[in-house]
């Protein structure tokens, strides 16, 4: 075998680990069943929410919550207003999904993915849930700060 044709081989070789490489992390990424089923889960969660509203018990709930004369004065946070709302109580429950789903990458290897995207999109979705924003940014910090921990602690080597 002369030496060009070598090189041909070597670098066929070549193509074809990179195409199989390239194959198998875009599976990978396609067959992602963690993230399936919490986007599922986030939409059956929306579906819940929205029949609880159109059945009128948020607003049972609400007014229950005024009869009790519960006060958020007596908390030791100040909350300005955090009334029950169909859309708050969704965007609430997706972003403790989607921190679920972040745990989950973070802890077992058979769903180890980037988390950072997930994160970010979870404390967002809990800023809108909870209305506060004062509130929510220490626990972006807490949650970032989190996540990089517990990456750095169980990161394959």
């Amino acid at each position: 075998m002369s030496k060009h044709e070598k090189d041909e081989k070597s670098e066929q070789d070549e193509k074809d680990l990179r195409k199989h490489e390239e194959k198998s992390v875009d599976e990978k990424w396609r067959r992602d069943t963690l993230g399936s089923v919490v986007w599922a889960l986030i939409l059956i969660w929306a579906g819940f929410v929205l029949l609880a509203g159109n059945l009128g018990l948020l607003d049972a709930f609400n007014a229950l919550v005024e009869r009790l004369g519960f006060e958020f004065a007596e908390l030791p946070i100040k909350i300005p207003y955090l009334q029950v709302s169909a859309w708050r109580l969704i965007f609430l429950g997706a972003g403790v999904l989607l921190l679920a789903e972040v745990v989950v990458r973070l802890l077992f290897p058979t769903y180890r993915r980037p988390v950072l995207g997930t994160t970010i999109l979870a404390v967002v979705f809990l800023g809108i849930g909870l209305g506060s924003w004062g509130l929510i940014w220490p626990l972006v910090l807490i949650v970032v700060g989190l996540a990089l921990l517990l990456g750095g602690l169980f990161r394959r080597k």
